[in-house]
């Protein structure tokens, strides 16, 4: 089965040797992504964000309580103090604790909140990473052939990460920020009005220059994430392939590859931090210049008493002054990593926005059995008989059809496109117990068609029907449990030769593991590996031959014991002495059995009860061994290599 993928070209470099040096992303929706974010983050820790939020509240209000107070230190206290001749440290060390006590409840509420927040953060990437991958389970086998498979794992890990920094770091932050920002602006203009007028000026000055910086660097943040993705699925891509590469000495290709996307990932990357790193200088500096023109005016109106302006009050302000800009810089530092992070949900909430697969069937697969009348009753244990189950809902009576195999294509038109039809007007009857073989030249449609009968894929036209019933009215996961498929790209889980045998059949005991390593020939090689059975497989398998791994998978095949089956090249890595063999097995195996069989090798299909010729998505030879041979056509040509005589 081909990918249709259709990468963008890269645009012309800019000076320097950079690639679109202008920001090139935005978010389309910041609003309703913030919005949907924290619906998610409620759902479970609405509670706690509640509670937070009290937290901040409390520590905010207590650190500002305690700047306040030192204006009346200065000025009840400690310079009374200063001229009095006997002097009285009680009251002083009295406020000293009292203004300790406020600070003290600042910082357990800031440990507090910091805490829960810990609970709220993990949770909810726990909760992502649950539904994330509950929801990919879901998906079509179309959503897996048109996207980077390097890319999807960096949703689960990059995009993850950067909301991981965004709930515990910049959310607290800025909740903190905000509050911070409007208690101490009370305060100041309880302090004094003209000097909280010229803080606020240079407030707007920082706002303008900090809309400017974050709106050049948020660009580049978003573009990051995305060429973060191309760069994690170029490096799956080339380790899946890394024999490839070295076969045909493309070293140098991939790495050139490589490193222009690695290119892009860097100037996104150097952009983007360039113009966030230099914000916090900016701000800082404003900060100061903002500092130095509220202690001279007011070092000013304090020198002159304007309108009772005190020492005390003066310093207060200038405390604020600092508490006002500092959380300023703080929301200005963080907006960079929000819109990141904010990025990474965009491409997380996309993927759990893809749309599953339909399964609207209502027809289901049972184990039966089957009295001397015909009747047939539905069965909880293993009868080797199985049935389909229609629930009528007119009538609310359930009724039992003896599954048998038989797969009808009725005219038959598909294409992984709607705009690019692969197969042609299919017809095809295969009765029960029989084998069908599929042959033709790559890229004739021969997968496509067994892809078809699973559902992997739905037509566009036509009906294709397994008993008589419209595939479309079977359950997936039923349709598919009736049909045991050994793919062309055999894949191994991790865990022992056992579990992998097991796969197929979870409740299968260890006899009918090793049964069905002999049916399929397995057994043999399985018994000289390290610890036999029990020998653990990593990376796919990578310590066994692709023959090995393919008896494996026919192993697999044949403990799940289905009622029909799907070869796909099968057996294209085995040998020819060990294909024998393996082909003995897959006969008893098949036997009562209707079975599909793709192969190349022609030799494999000799003994089918009819084989079908594609051509360019179209059927056209059919018939048994013998009859296509003595038709000198398009089969003729493929198994004797020469030309024939007959129409194709």
């Amino acid at each position: 089965m081909a990918e249709n993928r259709s990468e963008k070209p890269r645009g012309p470099k800019g000076p320097g040797g950079r690639r679109g040096m202008g920001p090139r992303m935005k978010l389309e929706h910041p609003g309703q992504t913030i919005k949907r974010l924290l619906n998610y983050i409620g759902k479970s820790y609405g509670v706690y964000l509640v509670l937070v939020l009290i937290l901040i509240i409390v520590s905010v209000l207590a650190n500002v309580q305690g700047t306040m107070f030192t204006k009346a230190l200065i000025d009840q206290y400690i310079t009374p103090l200063m001229k009095a001749e006997h002097k009285d440290f009680g009251p002083l060390l009295h406020k000293i604790a009292q203004v300790a006590c406020f600070y003290g409840l600042g910082v357990f509420s800031t440990w507090a909140y910091n805490r829960l927040m810990v609970n709220v953060t993990q949770g909810t990437l726990r909760k992502l990473r649950d539904d994330l991958f509950v929801h990919m389970e879901s998906l079509p086998i179309k959503y897996f052939d048109t996207h980077s498979h390097g890319d999807i794992m960096s949703i689960y890990t990059n995009d993850i990460d950067t909301l991981r920094q965004m709930i515990s770091q910049s959310m607290t932050q800025l909740f903190s920020s905000v509050i911070t920002i409007v208690s101490v602006l009370a305060a100041m203009i309880m302090i004094n009005v003209p000097l909280t007028l010229v803080t606020l000026f240079m407030v707007g000055v920082t706002l303008l220059v900090t809309k400017k910086v974050a709106g050049l660097s948020g660009a580049y943040f978003i573009q990051q994430q995305k060429d973060l993705g191309k760069v994690n699925g170029h490096i799956e891509e080339m380790m899946n392939g890394q024999k490839v590469v070295k076969v045909f000495c493309r070293e140098q290709e991939s790495m050139d590859e490589f490193n222009a996307l690695n290119d892009e990932l860097f100037h996104s990357a150097d952009n983007a931090n360039t113009f966030a790193n230099v914000m916090g200088p900016i701000n800082a500096q404003l900060g100061n210049v903002s500092y130095v023109l509220c202690a001279m005016i007011g070092g000013l109106l304090a020198f002159n008493k304007v309108g009772g302006f005190t020492i005390g009050g003066l310093v207060a302000f200038l405390t604020y002054n600092k508490s006002f800009s500092m959380p300023i810089n703080q929301i200005s530092m963080q907006l960079n990593s929000i819109v990141m992070a904010l990025a990474g949900a965009d491409r997380i909430f996309e993927l759990l926005d893809e749309k599953p697969e339909v399964n609207d069937g209502y027809v289901e697969l049972v184990r039966a059995n089957e009295d001397e009348k015909g009747h047939i009753t539905e069965s909880e244990k293993r009868t080797g008989l199985w049935a389909w189950k229609h629930y009528h809902k007119d009538t609310d009576t359930v009724t039992y059809q003896k599954l048998c195999g038989e797969v009808v294509f009725d005219h038959v038109d598909f294409g992984y496109n709607d705009d690019k039809i692969i197969l042609h007007d299919v017809e095809m009857y295969a009765k029960s117990g029989q084998k069908i073989a599929f042959v033709g030249a790559t890229g004739a449609g021969k997968t496509t068609i067994t892809n078809l009968i699973n559902r992997f894929y739905d037509i566009q036209d036509g009906k294709i029907r397994f008993d008589g019933i419209n595939v479309n009215k079977i359950k997936k996961e039923d349709l598919r449990h009736s049909l045991g498929i050994v793919l062309q790209d055999t894949h191994l889980f991790t865990g022992t030769v056992r579990d992998n045998i097991r796969y197929g059949k979870l409740d299968a005991t260890d006899e009918e593991v090793e049964a069905a390593a002999k049916l399929a020939n397995a057994d043999s090689f399985i018994r000289h590996l390290p610890q036999g059975y029990d020998t653990v497989l990593k990376g796919d398998g990578g310590n066994l031959s692709q023959g090995q791994r393919q008896l494996l998978a026919i192993a697999r095949a044949a403990i799940a014991d289905p009622p029909a089956l799907i070869l796909d090249e099968a057996t294209s890595s085995i040998d020819t002495r060990t294909e024998k063999l393996v082909q003995d097995g897959m006969d008893r195996l098949m036997k009562g059995r209707t079975t599909f069989v793709i192969a190349h090798r022609l030799s494999t299909v000799r003994n089918s009860d009819c084989i079908m010729v594609l051509e360019q998505g179209r059927i056209i030879e059919r018939g048994t061994h013998d009859q296509l041979i003595e038709q000198q056509g398009k089969y003729y040509q493929l198994y004797t290599g020469k030309a024939g005589t007959g129409l194709a």
